[in-house]
């Protein structure tokens, strides 16, 4: 049994609609409101989850708050098949929170609340040191302290697992966490915040692919949202491009190519039909409405 595991955070997304993205300053009235579960480390999970064969095992290591909506998030990861061993209810602490304004094409902004995600330390994490030992893969993200995602990383390379970062959301965090990477994600945003270069085209992604492998990683994956992705590696270099179709939400799009990544590499695809294979679950995503409730399932992508 593959024993895959997700390390980020968990956040009640507050998600408002426009007609088009407010600039600075600017008021505008919004079309709908709803409230969402999301946070990428459980958008991953959930998509993990859900795209998954029944044989392996998804675990989930993050810190929410002693509420309401912590309680509602662990019985919906707990209908997807996430093991929650490794969630904790901090006292005193409230569940992240994102505020998400989203354009009528899809595209969005988003400010995050941290809340009880900021409080899984280093000694929180080795709190869960089984999970981290028998762990095949580990993918994680930068929505949680940075010193916590190094030693987490650490941990499961060292131990002979393999290792994925989503370096999302965009921030500076020096290079020593890369030479515990295996795989590293970015998005165009995201490799330039790394790099410095900007990434327009699949010429200046592969630019910033190099300097991306000088800090450690031995594969890159650059994703160009409805483009495709990027992939630098030495088993191949070059765009493997999207499933053309209307997006109507871009949220977790990101979060769904990353889950399905891992499922697809976890299941020995070669990394050519696992990119294509999450590219094919992030097209899902953007033709639906929300974070986790847009998430497809294993049998949409096979039928």
């Amino acid at each position: 049994m593959s024993r895959l595991l997700i390390l980020g955070s968990a956040n009640v997304d507050h998600v408002m609609s426009f007609e088009y993205l407010p600039t600075i300053g600017q008021t505008l009235m919004s079309q709908d409101y709803r409230i969402e579960q999301g946070g990428k480390g459980a958008n991953q999970a959930v998509a993990v989850a859900r795209l998954c064969s029944p044989s392996t095992r998804v675990d989930f290591i993050c810190h929410l708050g002693n509420d309401v909506m912590a309680h509602d998030m662990c019985h919906n990861w707990k209908l997807d098949g996430i093991q929650t061993d490794g969630v904790s209810k901090i006292q005193g602490q409230s569940t992240g929170s994102a505020l998400i304004f989203i354009g009528k094409n899809g595209e969005n902004s988003i400010g995050v609340a941290p809340g009880a995600n900021d409080n899984l330390t280093v000694t929180a994490l080795l709190e869960h040191q089984d999970l981290i030992n028998r762990a095949d893969w580990l993918l994680t993200q930068l929505e949680s302290p940075t010193p916590t995602v190094i030693e987490a990383l650490k941990q499961v390379k060292q131990r002979g697992g393999s290792t994925i970062l989503n370096p999302a959301p965009a921030k500076s965090i020096g290079t020593e966490i890369y030479k515990w990477v295996d795989i590293i994600t970015p998005n165009e945003t995201e490799a330039e915040a790394i790099t410095g270069i900007a990434v327009d085209d699949e010429d200046s992604a592969a630019f910033a692919a190099q300097m991306i492998h000088s800090h450690g990683p031995g594969i890159v994956i650059i994703t160009l949202g409805a483009r495709g992705a990027y992939v630098s590696s030495p088993e191949f270099s070059g765009l493997i491009p999207a499933p053309r179709v209307m997006a109507v939400d871009t949220v977790a799009a990101g979060d769904t190519f990353n889950g399905a990544l891992l499922v697809g590499l976890s299941n020995q695809l070669t990394l050519v039909d696992a990119v294509t294979f999450a590219n094919k679950a992030a097209a899902i995503t953007v033709t639906r409405h929300g974070a986790q409730r847009s998430i497809p399932y294993r049998d949409d992508l096979i039928c």
